[in-house]
């Protein structure tokens, strides 16, 4: 069993079906507005992508991604250890969720992100710019000129739609396969993500109209 899912993992299948997934049902996301935000997962039993998380108290692995206004998760990032902060690499993760998108047919020019202070970094927000993104970012109270008066636009109506991230993470936690990492391969890990992801959208989306799978 094990050996046929890497061989499909390696081979891009499961990427390649969820893409597919996407395109052919796009009609059916919301996504004026995603929500940006990263899991951390407890691994057990080391591989790639691994670190010690002090909140976890744990060696885990995180993931990025993006869900859309009714919950969907979207495009799931590479994988990174856990020991870095959120923004780690942040601008070329962001960067690698949109090409994920534009691959599925879905534009990201003019949609607004939000996403918590953490992410509040220079990089994202000038990534955000150049692809004709509005970046919804909670300003960083930490960083020593947040109190500084600007025209950085941020909408707390708009950003309370951060809750959608909660029900998805939610719904991603029903697989229990996600809610330990016991793969050693980085790339396996996120395959589970991706199937966990059509998995949702049937649920959601199946009873009316019935998707495409191909």
């Amino acid at each position: 069993m094990y050996a046929r899912f890497n061989k499909r993992r390696i081979d891009g299948a499961w990427e390649a079906m969820w893409l597919n997934v996407l395109w052919h049902n796009k009609q059916l996301l919301y996504c004026s507005t995603v929500q940006l935000d990263g899991s951390h997962t407890p691994a057990k039993h080391g591989g790639a992508a691994i670190g010690y998380q002090e909140c976890k108290k744990a060696r885990t692995t995180t993931a990025l991604f993006l869900v859309d206004n009714q919950g969907q998760p979207q495009p799931c990032a590479t994988p990174q250890a856990g020991n870095h902060h959120d923004s780690y690499r942040l601008a070329t993760l962001f960067e690698e969720l949109c090409q994920w998108l534009e691959a599925a047919g879905i534009a990201v020019a003019g949609k607004f992100v939000n996403a918590y202070s953490a992410f509040d970094t220079n990089e994202l927000r000038q990534t955000c710019a150049a692809r004709d993104i509005e970046a919804n970012i909670a300003r960083n109270r930490r960083a020593t000129n947040w109190q500084t008066p600007d025209d950085t636009f941020f909408d707390s109506k708009l950003y309370r739609r951060r809750v959608l991230l909660e029900h998805a993470n939610a719904w991603l936690d029903s697989f229990k396969i996600l809610i330990v990492r016991y793969q050693t391969s980085v790339g396996n890990w996120r395959a589970w993500h991706l199937l966990a992801f059509v998995g949702l959208f049937l649920r959601k989306f199946s009873p009316n109209p019935q998707p495409k799978l191909y």
